[in-house]
């Protein structure tokens, strides 16, 4: 489907129709461009606004996709910019608090125990407050490629990157993470 979808934008002609174009995009893309932007900010109210803006850009700079890379990554890369954006602002650095994060997952097994949901939910939140914890840079490149399931290359296409820049962020992000993972593990041994 993904590879399909590549490929309509780039041919579309100026008779087509826009609006169902973007509509398909909202509904296919929608979720993946508000969790990134969530990702990325830590704030709903943030992801909702940015969410919006992505896909006003998309609808007004649809004619000039040039299918070089996937219209996930596309989307991904002008989410990410609108959210770098927000995050320069002067009025979020000086003002706005930040939210903790909090992961909502649907369990896969109707029969879990309330003491199992607890604990997985608990290390979920862990997980992703470490990740959360990271710098911008090793974090868009993390939820990229596990969350998102992107390749190095489409990651590279996204940010604006090389490749080799790509690889040192994750591999960097990796070993960050795995330090912070540790650390906590030998916090909770000795509390």
């Amino acid at each position: 489907m993904e590879e399909q979808k590549k490929h309509y934008l780039h041919h579309l002609s100026p008779g087509f129709d826009r609006s169902a174009v973007l509509e398909d995009l909202m509904s296919v893309y929608g979720n993946d461009v508000w969790h990134f932007a969530y990702v990325l900010t830590r704030r709903r109210d943030a992801a909702d606004d940015i969410a919006q803006d992505v896909f006003i850009a998309a609808f007004n700079r649809m004619y000039g996709f040039r299918g070089e890379a996937s219209v996930k990554s596309w989307l991904l890369a002008i989410t990410r910019n609108k959210s770098l954006n927000y995050l320069r602002s002067s009025f979020v650095r000086k003002v706005v608090p930040w939210d903790i994060f909090t992961l909502r997952g649907k369990s896969q097994e109707a029969a879990v125990s309330a003491e199992q949901a607890a604990m997985d939910k608990a290390a979920s939140r862990n997980l992703w407050d470490q990740v959360l914890s990271l710098p911008v840079k090793h974090r868009e490149v993390l939820i990229l490629a596990y969350h998102y399931e992107l390749s190095v290359e489409e990651i590279a296409e996204a940010l604006g990157l090389s490749s080799g820049t790509v690889k040192s962020r994750l591999f960097r992000a990796r070993q960050k993470m795995s330090e912070l993972l540790e650390a906590r593990e030998g916090r909770d041994i000795h509390a």
